[in-house]
Protein backbone atom coordinates (compact mmCIF):
# COMPACT_ATOMS: atom_id res chain seq x y z
CA UNK A 1 0.00 0.00 0.00
CA UNK A 2 1.32 3.18 -0.74
CA UNK A 3 0.87 6.22 0.81
CA UNK A 4 -0.99 9.17 -1.26
CA UNK A 5 0.17 12.69 -0.94
CA UNK A 6 -2.53 15.25 -0.66
CA UNK A 7 -1.18 17.04 -3.84
CA UNK A 8 -1.09 13.43 -5.66
CA UNK A 9 -4.45 14.16 -7.93
CA UNK A 10 -3.46 18.06 -8.47
CA UNK A 11 -0.18 16.70 -9.61
CA UNK A 12 -1.58 14.14 -11.66
CA UNK A 13 -3.70 16.79 -13.66
CA UNK A 14 -0.81 18.82 -13.97
CA UNK A 15 1.06 16.76 -15.84
CA UNK A 16 -1.58 15.70 -17.98
CA UNK A 17 -1.92 18.90 -18.75
CA UNK A 18 1.17 19.43 -19.33
CA UNK A 19 1.44 16.18 -21.23
CA UNK A 20 -1.04 17.49 -23.46
CA UNK A 21 0.23 20.57 -24.47
CA UNK A 22 4.19 19.04 -25.43
CA UNK A 23 2.10 16.38 -27.18
CA UNK A 24 -0.22 18.60 -29.44
CA UNK A 25 1.62 21.28 -31.24
CA UNK A 26 -2.21 23.22 -31.66
CA UNK A 27 -4.60 22.71 -28.55
CA UNK A 28 -7.40 24.94 -27.49
CA UNK A 29 -8.83 24.49 -24.37
CA UNK A 30 -12.60 25.62 -24.71
CA UNK A 31 -16.12 25.26 -23.20
CA UNK A 32 -17.84 22.54 -25.70
CA UNK A 33 -16.65 20.56 -28.86
CA UNK A 34 -15.70 22.62 -31.56
CA UNK A 35 -19.20 21.15 -33.32
CA UNK A 36 -20.82 22.39 -30.30
CA UNK A 37 -19.17 25.23 -28.91
CA UNK A 38 -20.82 25.76 -24.72
CA UNK A 39 -19.85 30.22 -24.84
CA UNK A 40 -19.62 32.52 -27.57
CA UNK A 41 -15.74 33.14 -27.00
CA UNK A 42 -14.89 29.45 -27.72
CA UNK A 43 -17.40 29.55 -30.77
CA UNK A 44 -15.52 32.57 -32.18
CA UNK A 45 -12.25 30.85 -31.38
CA UNK A 46 -13.52 27.63 -33.06
CA UNK A 47 -14.74 29.95 -35.85
CA UNK A 48 -10.72 31.68 -36.48
CA UNK A 49 -8.82 27.87 -36.35
CA UNK A 50 -11.36 26.84 -38.68
CA UNK A 51 -10.81 29.62 -41.33
CA UNK A 52 -7.08 28.42 -41.20
CA UNK A 53 -8.22 25.42 -41.69
CA UNK A 54 -5.70 22.68 -40.02
CA UNK A 55 -6.00 20.26 -37.67
CA UNK A 56 -5.99 20.64 -33.75
CA UNK A 57 -6.69 19.48 -30.65
CA UNK A 58 -9.17 20.34 -27.94
CA UNK A 59 -9.87 19.73 -24.88
CA UNK A 60 -13.76 20.43 -23.58
CA UNK A 61 -12.94 21.59 -19.83
CA UNK A 62 -17.02 21.71 -18.95
CA UNK A 63 -16.37 17.53 -19.10
CA UNK A 64 -12.76 17.69 -17.13
CA UNK A 65 -13.66 19.74 -14.14
CA UNK A 66 -10.44 19.11 -12.51
CA UNK A 67 -8.57 20.58 -16.12
CA UNK A 68 -10.93 23.61 -15.83
CA UNK A 69 -9.44 24.43 -12.37
CA UNK A 70 -5.98 23.32 -13.10
CA UNK A 71 -4.82 25.33 -15.89
CA UNK A 72 -5.54 28.70 -14.93
CA UNK A 73 -2.84 28.24 -12.34
CA UNK A 74 -0.22 26.64 -14.79
CA UNK A 75 -0.89 29.32 -17.77
CA UNK A 76 -1.55 32.17 -15.43
CA UNK A 77 -4.38 33.31 -17.49
CA UNK A 78 -8.12 33.37 -15.96
CA UNK A 79 -9.85 32.57 -18.57
CA UNK A 80 -11.22 30.18 -21.42
CA UNK A 81 -10.61 29.60 -24.02
CA UNK A 82 -6.81 29.47 -24.26
CA UNK A 83 -5.24 28.99 -27.44
CA UNK A 84 -1.41 26.92 -27.15
CA UNK A 85 0.62 26.73 -29.86
CA UNK A 86 4.07 24.46 -29.78
CA UNK A 87 4.06 25.10 -26.00
CA UNK A 88 3.04 28.46 -25.71
CA UNK A 89 -0.23 30.20 -24.52
CA UNK A 90 -1.01 32.55 -27.22
CA UNK A 91 -4.19 33.65 -25.70
CA UNK A 92 -7.93 33.73 -24.48
CA UNK A 93 -10.58 34.35 -27.41
CA UNK A 94 -9.46 38.47 -28.16
CA UNK A 95 -6.47 37.72 -28.72
CA UNK A 96 -6.40 34.69 -30.99
CA UNK A 97 -9.11 37.07 -33.30
CA UNK A 98 -6.86 40.19 -32.91
CA UNK A 99 -3.94 37.77 -34.12
CA UNK A 100 -6.09 36.25 -36.50
CA UNK A 101 -6.66 39.47 -37.93
CA UNK A 102 -3.26 40.77 -37.97
CA UNK A 103 -2.25 37.49 -39.85
CA UNK A 104 -0.32 36.63 -37.06
CA UNK A 105 -2.04 33.58 -36.40
CA UNK A 106 -2.30 31.38 -39.59
CA UNK A 107 1.21 30.92 -39.83
CA UNK A 108 1.55 30.27 -36.28
CA UNK A 109 -1.00 27.49 -37.20
CA UNK A 110 0.26 26.15 -40.38
CA UNK A 111 3.84 25.81 -39.07
CA UNK A 112 2.79 23.62 -36.00
CA UNK A 113 0.09 21.59 -37.30
CA UNK A 114 0.59 19.42 -40.27
CA UNK A 115 -1.85 19.88 -43.61
CA UNK A 116 -5.10 17.77 -43.41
Amino acid sequence: MTEQTPNTAANDVEQLIRDQIKDNKVILYMKGTPQFPQCGFSAKSIEVLTQIGRPFAFVNILENPEIRATLPKIANWPTFPQLWIDGELMGGSDIILQMYQSGELKPLVEANSPAA
